[in-house]
């Protein structure tokens, strides 16, 4: 006799309420009781990380977890990116650079970066190493990971953008380095080095050369 469980869960927005077997895992559960086959299953040992689904907000190993355990809770796969046929931006950015081939191990990386996008300081740019550590914990056979990591960053930096100008400038290394906005407009190129403060008051035009 099977160990039968009634469960309840949100998938993609979508409750659903169903009879799983105790040892069933939450891939198979999603994929064959479901029908969310975005969900894909490679290794089924939690190396590959094409399995990856968010559960309450955080990735997952879909095939070392039971479906029973996801009793109650919120379950994102890859379905859920998109709103209809309209791409996300964490997807179209994979499209613009590349960043699968295959496509086997793409809806891992997508809610992977999707989970880290969504809960870092959105005024943060993340870094190419930050990035690269992030990735390296799912594998892909095909694109060497760059454009992977290419369209992590460059989605990132949208989202800081279109959070507002202030987020974007606050992020950049390059956007006011030394003074706050209280500080002042910034210096024009015409106008010379700054003054260091050893070299005394600047002279004004009347002190003459």
């Amino acid at each position: 006799m099977k160990d039968m469980h009634r469960i309840r869960l949100r998938v993609n927005g979508r409750d659903h309420e169903l009879e799983v077997e105790a040892r069933r895992t939450l891939a198979d559960m999603l994929r064959h009781d479901l029908g969310y086959t975005g969900t894909h299953l490679g290794c089924e040992h939690g190396i590959c990380g094409a399995c990856t689904v968010l559960v309450d907000g955080g990735p997952v190993r879909s095939c070392l977890v039971f479906g029973v355990q996801a009793d109650g809770t919120e379950v994102s796969t890859v379905e859920g990116l998109s709103a209809g046929e309209e791409l996300s931006d964490l997807q179209q950015s994979f499209s613009d650079h590349h960043a699968l081939q295959c496509g086997f191990c793409t809806p891992g990386f997508l809610l992977l970066a999707e989970a880290y996008l969504a809960q870092r300081d959105p005024a943060a740019a993340p870094t190419e190493a930050e990035v690269r550590e992030l990735i390296a914990s799912n594998l892909c056979r095909c694109t060497g990971y760059q454009g992977i990591i290419e369209a992590v960053l460059a989605t990132a930096d949208a989202r800081r953008w279109a959070a507002g100008p202030a987020a974007g400038r606050a992020a950049s290394p390059a956007a006011n380095p030394a003074g706050s906005p209280a500080d002042g407009p910034a210096a024009s190129p015409a106008d010379g080095p700054a003054a260091s403060p050893a070299d005394g008051p600047a002279a004004s035009p009347a002190d003459g050369p």
